[in-house]
């Protein structure tokens, strides 16, 4: 039988050639190492030779006189200057020496700047801050700042140059300027204002909730709309009006910068009545995007008329929250109804002309110059009516509907924050803090105060509107005077309360009005579970310390599972449960409501609440869910309605809570499964409930392997005091307290900090992600203002190479 096989070769052979192909193999690989050694090497140098001065000596063109720049073990600057001028030139230059690049991109977000660096994938949300005009409210203004103001603003922009120049001198800019390969402008006393207008849109963001009202009108019948908004309009003609436009508001407002609706804070203070020091306790926590580097920027400030320590946005001067040596104030978001949306009507023969009582208007022109990198300038419209810019065709600037909608909002008017915030950082008592607050309108915020002296106080301050007709629930007509503003409630009228006898005073983004309050001022409270748990802590008979504090900041007990879980679970049928369904099940009845990383139990409840709220809503489409405001809470009701025997018309369209309940759960378990696989002993909510602190470049691959770190399990959720919002498809937890501060007033001298994930966003600095463990674990450390050798291990002095009078 004639057979074919391998080629004949001696035994020798095949393991000759096999031993020659491994040898190569193994240069190759030799080889390939060394190289990749040597270029992570170089990179490693290359990033680390980058890194800013923080000992010795330097010389600097600017100062009047020496400056002494002390850091702690965690990077925290202590600035110690002899005059303003010094202060602030070392703040603005200390600062930059941690954030220049968040400073440059903070900026160019707000200003509608990023096509210049980025290309065309950011045109749509540069046109979209232009349209705005962020920084056109900047410019406005900077005239209405005090002369004192106004030089530390310039003293602050010397101080971020004289860092800027020299780096670029040295080429030694931190790297993603490199590797986006281009070279920031000098700074301004403009580009610190727009950061701060760009926080007050961040804050202050209520169109949405209209833009989504108007359009539930459009899509579905009034009375199943009318369930999903927050309250019942006070009269028909609103929504008649808000229906005559034709607009499709989620497409043209699909491409807006949209702000995160879970961006608000807790914050609380206690009188020394309640505290073991006998003193004021205060803790503040802001809840903010969770990045790297950190959206707070840590420092403490000492000259002869100031001593300050706390948080500030990189690339504003002072200190925005913290305390100095007699008091300590703390802030969460009012969430007011600051902005409203008017359907303008266009004149047919003329595009940039409304109708206003009877007459065609015309519209303020502006042409925004776009300067796109490796492409053409683009000219972009911008036109203002009497209310506001047009905010509908930033995205399709040749499409001219017959309607149109402008904004009206207090932040595009001049403000003046900064003059507030350096008042504060030189208040000694609530007298003080009070006139201060005079000159802060954008956002309102809810502010606490408490004073060495023992005195605790709250204020909700800001500029909040009074309508003349309608309450920012929908669109309203521009053409007619009847919906115009009449001013803003008086200062003396804004909610305030001063050593209460409750012994304690907390926020948490909740209603902080009785209804026989006379003033608007928002629709979207947020759910009461995080003030409920606040104040069922605060409440106990016992004298508090400050870890009393720092614990409560961390806590995970869920309110709102505790509430909704016996709802729901009385829908789930007896028979008919799968076993890895039973299991679940077996879970969520043993569960202490504690959102912790270890448990399984939360993993469940959070997977079902995202299910079931798909399933309720699946009529609408994705864009116009985009523009849901206040969505968790009016899901909250529809399902404890339902639970009560009155469900609503999108509960029984969703086939009753029983089937609604039941799917959902279903579908979350079978979630479970395929994240975590089919043992329910094994299922954690840390495994899916994840922090990253992503950098803006750790998008791209493979950036992420230089910017990123590891992914960290954290507890919470969007419903504990311990607040860490995720994405709901991939868990990355993304919102929270990216700063959480603890102060006793019987040593206001220090404080008890976390800023997450570190204070610098130097790639290769120590302090780039060291502070990210302990910010998942509820772990502070102590800032001091006075110097302390065990504290301070950094020492940089800045001498002036000249005098210079200019403050």
């Amino acid at each position: 039988m004639k057979t074919t096989g391998q080629p004949q070769t001696s035994p020798t052979g095949p393991k000759k050639r096999i031993r020659r192909w491994q040898k190569g193999l193994i240069i190759c690989l030799a080889l390939l190492l060394t190289v990749s050694a040597a270029f992570l090497g170089y990179g490693r140098w290359w990033l680390a030779d980058r890194l800013p001065q923080v000992e010795g000596t330097l010389t600097l063109a600017g100062l009047k006189e020496k400056v002494e720049v002390l850091r702690d073990g965690h990077g925290i600057p202590r600035i110690r200057a002899e005059n303003a001028n010094d202060l602030f030139f070392a703040q603005g230059y200390v600062t930059a020496q941690d954030r220049l690049f968040q400073m440059d991109m903070s900026r160019r977000m707000a200003s509608g700047q990023l096509s210049e660096v980025v290309g065309r994938d950011t045109l749509d949300q540069d046109k979209f801050f232009r349209t705005l005009g962020l920084r056109r409210a900047a410019k406005a203004s900077l005239p209405e700042y005090s002369d004192r103001a106004k030089k530390v603003l310039n003293a602050y922009a010397k101080g971020v140059n004289a860092y800027m120049d020299k780096a670029i001198r040295e080429k030694r800019l931190p790297a993603e300027f490199r590797l986006m390969d281009y070279q920031p402008r000098p700074w301004t006393p403009v580009d610190s204002l727009v950061i701060g207008k760009y926080m007050a849109y961040d804050l202050g963001g209520r169109w949405k909730g209209q833009a989504f009202r108007h359009t539930l009108l459009q899509q579905f019948p009034k009375k199943k709309a009318m369930e999903l908004f927050p309250k019942n309009p006070d009269g028909p003609t609103v929504i008649q009006q808000a229906q005559n436009s034709s607009l499709h508001l989620p497409k043209l407002l699909s491409a807006a910068v949209v702000p995160h609706e879970n961006n608000g804070s807790n914050n609380w203070v206690l009188s020394g009545d309640k505290t073991e020091s006998g003193k004021p306790l205060l803790a503040n926590d802001p809840h903010l995007s969770i990045a790297a580097p950190a959206i707070w920027y840590q420092t403490r400030l000492i000259s002869p008329d100031r001593k300050v320590s706390g948080v500030t946005f990189a690339g504003v001067p002072g200190i925005i929250l913290g305390h100095n040596e007699q008091i300590a104030w703390g802030v969460t978001n009012v969430n007011p109804d600051v902005q409203d949306l008017y359907i303008e009507k266009r004149n047919p023969d003329n595009p940039r002309q409304f109708k206003y009582e009877g007459e065609w208007e015309k519209a303020k022109r502006i042409v925004e110059e776009i300067p796109v990198k490796d492409g053409k300038t683009v000219r972009h419209e911008v036109l203002i009516t009497r209310h506001g810019p047009i905010v509908t065709e930033f995205a399709l600037p040749e499409k001219k509907n017959a309607t149109a909608l402008s904004m009206r909002w207090t932040a595009l008017d001049p403000t003046t924050e900064l003059e507030a915030i350096l008042r504060f950082n030189q208040a000694e008592n609530w007298s003080d803090f009070k006139k201060a607050l005079t000159y802060f309108h954008v956002p309102a915020q809810n502010f606490v105060f408490a004073s060495k002296d023992g005195e605790i106080a709250y204020r909700a301050n800001g500029l909040i509107p009074i309508r003349k007709k309608g309450d920012g629930l929908l669109p309203v007509p521009g053409w007619t005077d009847d919906y115009e503003w009449e001013g803003f409630i008086p200062w003396d009228e804004l909610p305030t309360l001063h050593n209460p006898e409750e012994g304690f005073i907390a926020t948490a983004n909740n209603r902080i009005t009785s209804e026989d309050y006379p003033y608007h001022l928002t629709h979207t409270w947020s759910a009461p579970y995080r003030i409920q748990r606040i104040r069922d802590v605060l409440n106990r008979n016992q004298t508090f310390t400050k870890e009393d504090m720092q614990q409560l900041q961390t806590d995970t007990k869920n309110l709102q599972a505790q509430t909704l879980l016996p709802v729901l679970l009385k829908e789930l049928p007896d028979t008919s449960l799968r076993p890895l369904e039973k299991d679940a099940l077996q879970l969520l009845q043993k569960w202490d409501f504690q959102d912790e990383v270890d448990q399984g139990a939360p993993l469940i409840f959070h997977l079902w609440m995202d299910e079931l709220t798909k399933q309720l809503y699946r009529s609408i489409d994705e864009e116009t869910m985009e523009l849901f405001e206040g969505r968790d809470l009016i899901t909250d009701r529809l399902i404890r309605q339902a639970g009560k025997g009155k469900p609503g018309i999108w509960i029984r369209e969703a086939g009753g809570l029983k089937q609604l309940a039941f799917q959902s759960f279903r579908q979350a378990v079978h979630r479970a499964e395929k994240l975590q696989g089919d043992n329910s002993d094994q299922w954690k909510w840390g495994q899916f409930h994840q922090v990253h602190f992503s950098h803006p470049l750790g998008d791209i691959k493979p950036l992420h392997l230089l910017f990123n770190r590891e992914a960290i399990p954290v507890g919470g959720s969007k419903m504990t005091v311990m607040a860490a919002g995720w994405n709901k498809k991939s868990g990355e937890v993304d919102h929270g307290a990216s700063w959480r501060t603890v102060i006793d007033l019987a040593n206001p001298g220090v404080s008890y900090d976390v800023v997450g994930p570190g204070q610098s966003g130097q790639v290769m600095s120590p302090w780039y992600h060291d502070q990210a463990v302990p910010w998942t674990q509820g772990q502070y450390h102590p800032t001091r203002m006075t110097p302390s050798d065990k504290d301070e291990t950094y020492r940089l002095n800045l001498i002036p190479s000249k005098k210079d009078s200019s403050l």
